[in-house]
């Protein structure tokens, strides 16, 4: 399988998986340009993108998904509530508010949590997470018994969240703050309340507390994602990360994985395994 990191970070956000001839887009917040020069480099043809797996439906996760589904006819996949959302941000479907322009209302394919769906080679697990977003949900893929799972946007995790993130071979996950620069930064205050709410989003701390409860011995790689511009830097995010799970209760220390952070404004390393 393969875990891509396109762009990963507050301003926007879009990953790409693949195995063998199929790949899937998570999210697409990012320009066309930006895609395609992301997914070029790495000889894949934006032709051959399978499908946009749509998170939730907040800009940084949606801005460029008009465009590119337009011109390559992609299909797009989400809960009902985020595409009705999507399908109100569309300038041909009756009502609509048309930031996303025009898309096929055939390309729009409803989703469920913890019901699989198939594309391609690709076996893809929806489940819920906590955000304050109409139905957002983070995803779980599998191929040839490998797994990978992109999980960010969440304000905090449970059992259950931890359930959808075991045996992986690599994770795209969360680091969004360090809260002391949250708390003492410039954000007014109900939007800092808003963030470090239980729909908001996971701090560096916190994203290594759920690192604790599902490092195995088939993890590959760990890619730190949605950091926050304003309220986080990257070697803080990795040295926190690093910290809670060296000091955790877990058998494993940060040195036994591969662990980096994922870049807001550029692609990140290609990862096969």
């Amino acid at each position: 399988m393969k875990l891509y990191s396109i762009a990963s970070g507050s301003s926007g956000n879009c990953i790409c998986v693949g195995h063998g001839d199929t790949h899937v887009l998570i999210d697409v917040g990012i320009s066309k340009k930006r895609v395609e020069e992301g997914l070029t480099d790495k000889d894949i043809n934006p032709k051959d993108i399978g499908g946009i797996l749509i998170t939730h439906e907040h800009s940084d996760h949606i801005s460029g998904l008009g465009v590119l589904s337009r011109k390559y006819n992609i299909p797009i996949y989400g809960t009902q509530e985020t595409m009705d959302y999507v399908r109100f941000q569309c300038s041909n479907i009756s009502g609509g508010k048309g930031s996303l322009g025009v898309i096929d209302p055939e390309l729009f394919h409803e989703i469920e949590p913890d019901k699989s769906f198939d594309i391609g080679q690709l076996q893809i697990n929806p489940f819920n997470i906590h955000h304050d977003a109409v139905h957002p949900v983070g995803y779980r893929i599998e191929a040839d018994d490998k797994k990978v799972a992109v999980a960010t946007d969440m304000g905090h995790f449970d059992d259950y969240i931890i359930g959808n993130l075991l045996d992986l071979d690599a994770i795209l996950i969360e680091a969004n703050h360090d809260i002391r620069m949250l708390e003492t930064g410039p954000y007014p205050y109900p939007l800092k309340r808003r963030i470090l709410g239980d729909k908001g989003h996971l701090c560096n701390e916190m994203c290594g507390r759920l690192l604790d409860k599902i490092l195995n011995d088939k993890m590959k790689m760990i890619a730190l994602g949605h950091l926050s511009k304003e309220n986080n830097y990257p070697y803080l995010a990795y040295e926190s990360v690093r910290s809670e799970i060296n000091l955790s209760d877990s058998p494993f220390k940060a040195d036994d994985f591969n662990m980096e952070v994922a870049k807001r404004e550029c692609p990140s390393s290609y990862f096969e395994f």
